[in-house]
């Protein structure tokens, strides 16, 4: 704008001037250059420092070592239940960490109690609290490790298995291989404080790359991983994988931490990540191997290689000219696995000749980096590997065969939740109880049976022991218990087999004569029993006691009623002298039907031995005999005045006991019917009972009109044309039958008659056409009523006989059930006793193991005592998980009295001085040359499958063959051995319990100076 004054010339104002900007006076210009100065001499000293800091982790190798060393932990006799364990990682799931909070649940459910366990310093709860990996030295190498009681090692599966033990054992050609391709400045000496965990120039343009793909730009994409964080991301990231950048911030961050976690310089931390990474890189996984990790576990099973000779080829000289094709091959093999890592089920199962072509530019790009020479990358380029063809040569892992340890093994399964593989992998030490050169000795002995020579030489071979040349078939198991504070542990647990079947726990066989045992310990106790009831209720009592119904109380009240002062062990021996008639004539009502049994020696059938005399030579009659004065008294005290229930047709209890037979019946009938059509369609269901019927138009109208109440005539006439083929049936007749059999016509009885099945089939067919898929538990509990309705006619017919069969078979299966809780509580293995007399001898089945406790339970005063194969259990040691279980000592639990169990055990003396187990009197000795005490029961089961017509045999199938003998040596071990022939060959045995009697008398210089220095020791 201008401005026009008088006589003065038109000037125009600079600041009207447009785009003008006032200008500092000459004076400020210095200033404007020196701040200038000041900036770039700031930003250049920042990006130097920065630089340097890239180059030497200056700043970082002074804040992070204090801060990481105060990442501890320490093991303290204590629980600690502020211990944060991991729950993720590959690693951290196979070596069992992210499994341990569940595991030790599982373990405190079972008695054991926490001995020692880590805690965290304050510093690394927080740490851990925020998401990051604790620091450690984390184990390359673990696994299972089983210990025997004196912590001798027993087995020790290592995995991998295959690896360097230090960093100067790795060949300098595999190093610089790996780092070539992955890292290649790892190593570089100039730097010792260098920080291995990031690599800010790869991090930084892996970041740019990540943030084109944020704008859609299409750059390519580029990995900012180091070996450190390759190792944080493959041993505790999510299913080894990076996820997130927050996921990759957190491997950096904690690869960081751990690395200086040894002071500033990383050097030393630098070589571990190469060691480490070299043993324990992922390789995908292999047939019959499971997981791969490692080099050496990838050369083994990937190409056959052997380990030791990699390192062999890969260590010589580099200017050595042997063996080059042998060397460019492990040259070769060794690059594949290392490229392989970035994708190993992509690049090892599926893509190889895409692994060939990388590993070709990886060997030339080695070549011209003048790793290799020129001739070895020619001769590698010309190598081809060859994978393994698993189908025949699988890479698997070898099974161990020693019996005890795969006992503890399955054991600790059941116990922890896993399965065989996973235990194997994990971080654990169990402590057992075996004594390992015991069983060594033990084992190869019962090997060494099925040599004929050794056999014969031992008096295996003879008259009720083995024929010539029967040695090598015949199986042997062994188990020995020493009694101890701590509870039953077993020393010994072994056989003749590499088959992981066990005779002594994994199965249920007849086991003869040796249920002889379990019957007279429940024979003494009923004694003992009826002694203090007697004693307690005084002589009114006892006068009354003179009218019961079952022998065995009236013959208790005969005793001290003639004899009162007598005292509880007199009464015990007066009821081993009783006399019982071993006369096999007599039929006996048991089981639902009529039965006889047989002595094993015809001559004792016109005997009437005593229970003692019975005992020592297993005489069977008389165990019948005595087992059916057990169920009577059982009976009785079941019900009073059972006679009035068996004779009175009248009396009101008649109903409530045919009631529970009814229940039973119809209960195992339906159970069988369910079997027979689960997992089958309504079709097929139909079929399977159209199938066991004649049919007929009236059989077939009845099951259709039940299973489709609401279809009309038109189906109907369908369904039945469809079956009827011989036969044919007018409109007239299909509606005459249709109206004629409705479901409303007929109960569920009669329509079970009119179709010839049974009428619990039939409902349930229809019960399982409404609702398809049923359980058991749910068929019985909806079924309640029909199972009465079916039998109601059970309680109207005028045939009291038919009535009475069925309460007495009621009130026999009612005591069978009390007195198999009476032999539960004595260790009896099974859920079910067959409710028969033939139990007595046998069919109800046994285990080894299941009776040797009951020895234990008489050598032990009647306290029965936990059976212990596991000390205590080590997760994880040195690590901050680590944690020890243990069981607490044993709590004892009186099952017995102890005057029937100090008879029980003089008893079963008689039958090693006197009876069949004679063999071996005298056998064992104390350390000063007298006989030790000895004790045991002898059985033999000839298991066969009878198959009978009209009551006649007319086949039996021979399943196996058993002898076995439970014993003890002395006042603190106990144990079984048992021969066992499987299969249908056991018909050409004929083996007695003599068999193993000798057997045990053959071990005596393996057994005898354990027992004696054990004696020593206990004194």
């Amino acid at each position: 704008m201008a401005i026009k004054n008088s006589g003065d010339p038109v000037i125009a104002s600079q600041t009207d001037r447009v785009g003008y900007v006032p200008t500092r006076s000459r004076r400020s210009s210095p200033w404007r250059w020196f701040f200038r100065g000041l900036v770039i001499i700031m930003l250049s000293a920042l990006a130097w420092a920065a630089w340097y800091e890239s180059e030497t982790s200056y700043l970082q190798s002074r804040l992070l070592p204090p801060y990481a060393q105060r990442m501890t932990f320490e093991v303290s006799s204590r629980s600690n239940e502020t211990v944060r364990y991991p729950v993720q990682g590959p690693f951290d799931e196979r070596l069992g960490y992210v499994r341990l909070p569940t595991m030790l649940k599982k373990l405190r459910d079972k008695t054991f109690e926490v001995e020692s366990q880590a805690r965290f310093s304050p510093e690394l709860q927080l740490y851990t609290k925020a998401g990051f990996y604790p620091p450690y030295r984390e184990k390359a190498v673990a696994g299972l490790s089983i210990l025997d009681g004196d912590q001798y090692d027993m087995y020790r599966f290592q995995y991998p298995r295959r690896g360097f033990a230090t960093f100067e054992e790795i060949p300098s050609l595999m190093v610089d291989a790996l780092l070539f391709i992955e890292n290649k400045r790892l190593l570089d000496s100039t730097a010792a404080t260098v920080n291995p965990a990031i690599d800010w120039v790869r991090f930084i343009k892996a970041a740019v790359f990540k943030l084109g793909d944020i704008f859609d730009l299409n750059l390519p994409s580029m990995g900012g991983s180091t070996l450190a964080t390759q190792i944080e991301k493959y041993r505790h990231s999510y299913d080894g994988i990076t996820g997130s950048i927050k996921e990759k911030l957190r491997q950096i961050a904690s690869a960081s931490i751990r690395v200086y976690q040894q002071g500033a310089d990383t050097s030393g931390a630098r070589r571990q990540l190469v060691l480490d990474y070299l043993n324990t890189v992922p390789l995908s996984a292999a047939p019959g191997f499971g997981e791969v990790n490692g080099i050496g576990d990838g050369l083994f099973v990937w190409f056959g290689a052997d380990f030791e000779n990699v390192k062999r080829l890969l260590a010589m000289p580099t200017g050595d000219e042997t063996l080059i094709p042998e060397r460019a091959l492990a040259l070769r093999q060794i690059i594949s696995l290392m490229i392989a890592h970035r994708r190993p089920s992509y690049y090892l199962s599926n893509n190889r000749q895409e692994l060939a072509k990388t590993s070709d530019a990886y060997i030339r790009l080695l070549a011209r980096d003048s790793q290799i020479s020129q001739r070895l990358m020619q001769t590698a380029l010309a190598q081809q590997v060859t994978f393994r063809n698993f189908k025949t040569h699988p890479a698997f892992v070898p099974a161990e065969a020693n019996k005890g340890v795969n006992v503890v093994r399955n054991r600790l399964v059941s116990m922890l939740g896993v399965s065989l593989y996973d235990l194997d992998r994990m971080d654990l030490s169990v402590q057992t109880t075996l004594q390992k050169d015991i069983q060594e000795k033990a084992t190869a002995y019962l090997r060494s049976l099925r040599n004929e020579q050794k056999a014969i030489g031992l008096g295996l071979v003879g008259e009720y022991l083995l024929k010539p040349g029967q040695s090598n078939d015949v199986r042997y198991s062994f188990t020995l218990f020493e009694r101890t504070f701590e509870g039953n542990q077993v020393r010994v647990q072994t056989d003749n087999t590499d088959a992981p079947f066990d005779i002594n726990e994994g199965s249920k066989l007849e086991l003869g004569s040796t249920a002889k045992l379990r019957v007279l310990s429940t024979y003494l106790s009923v004694i003992a029993e009826l002694y203090e009831r007697i004693q307690t209720e005084g002589a009114t009592a006892v006068r009354a006691d003179r009218t019961t119904t079952d022998p065995l109380t009236r013959w208790a009240v005969e005793q001290l009623a003639f004899n009162p002062q007598l005292t509880l062990p007199e009464l015990l021996q007066a009821a081993l002298d009783r006399s019982y008639s071993a006369n096999s004539a007599e039929v006996f009502f048991t089981g639902g039907g009529a039965h006889t049994f047989n002595n094993f020696d015809p001559k004792d059938n016109g005997r009437a031995p005593t229970v003692r005399e019975s005992l020592q030579e297993s005489i069977n009659l008389p165990f019948v005999r005595l087992l059916r004065d057990i169920i009577s008294y059982i009976t009785q005290q079941q019900w009073s005045d059972v006679s009035k229930v068996l004779k009175d047709d009248h009396d009101p209890r008649r109903q409530e006991v045919l009631s529970r037979f009814i229940d039973r019946e119809g209960s195992l009938l339906l159970s069988r019917f369910w079997i027979k059509y689960q997992h089958k369609t309504a079709e097929e269901r139909l079929e399977i009972l159209l199938s066991g019927v004649k049919l007929t138009p009236v059989r077939l109208a009845v099951i259709y009109r039940y299973l489709y109440p609401e279809a009309d005539e038109k189906a109907f006439a369908v369904f039945m044309k469809a079956r009827i083929h011989d036969q044919a049936l007018s409109s007239k007749t299909l509606q005459t039958l249709y109206r004629r059999y409705g479901p409303e016509q007929f109960n569920l009885q009669d329509q079970g008659y009119l179709a010839r099945v049974h009428p619990l089939d039939l409902w349930l067919l229809g019960f399982m056409q409404k609702e398809n898929k049923v359980s058991l538990s749910r068929v019985l509990e909806e079924s309640k009523d029909e199972r009465q309705a079916v039998y109601v006619w059970l309680l109207r017919t005028k045939i009291k006989n038919a009535r009475d069969s069925r309460i007495r078979t009621t009130l026999e299966v009612e005591a069978f059930s009390e007195l198999h809780r009476r032999w539960q509580q004595l260790g009896y293995p099974f859920a079910h006793l067959v409710p028969s007399l033939a139990t007595a001898l046998g069919s109800s089945g046994d285990r080894p193991t299941a009776l040797a406790e009951l020895i234990g339970v008489i050598l032990n005063g009647g306290e029965r005592l936990p059976i212990r194969r596991i000390k205590s259990l080590e997760f994880a040691k040195a690590t901050p998980y680590e944690v020890k279980v243990a069981y607490p000592p044993a709590a004892s639990n009186v099952v017995m009295h102890p005057d029937v169990a100090h008879a029980l055990k003089m008893a079963l003396a008689d039958v090693v001085n006197k009876g069949t187990a004679r063999r071996l009197q005298n056998a064992y000795h104390h350390a000063d040359g007298t006989p030790l005490l000895m004790g045991g029961k002898t059985g033999t089961g000839d298991n066969r499958l009878v198959i009978g017509s009209g009551g006649q045999k007319s086949k039996a199938r021979a399943l196996s063959r058993t002898a076995t003998l439970v014993f003890y040596l002395g006042e603190r071990h106990f144990g079984t051995l048992t021969a066992f022939v499987p299969g249908s060959e056991a018909k050409n045995f004929r083996f007695t319990s003599a068999l193993p009697a000798q057997a045990l008398k053959g071990m005596a210089s393996i057994l005898e100076p354990y027992l004696q220095e054990s004696e020593i020791i206990s004194k």
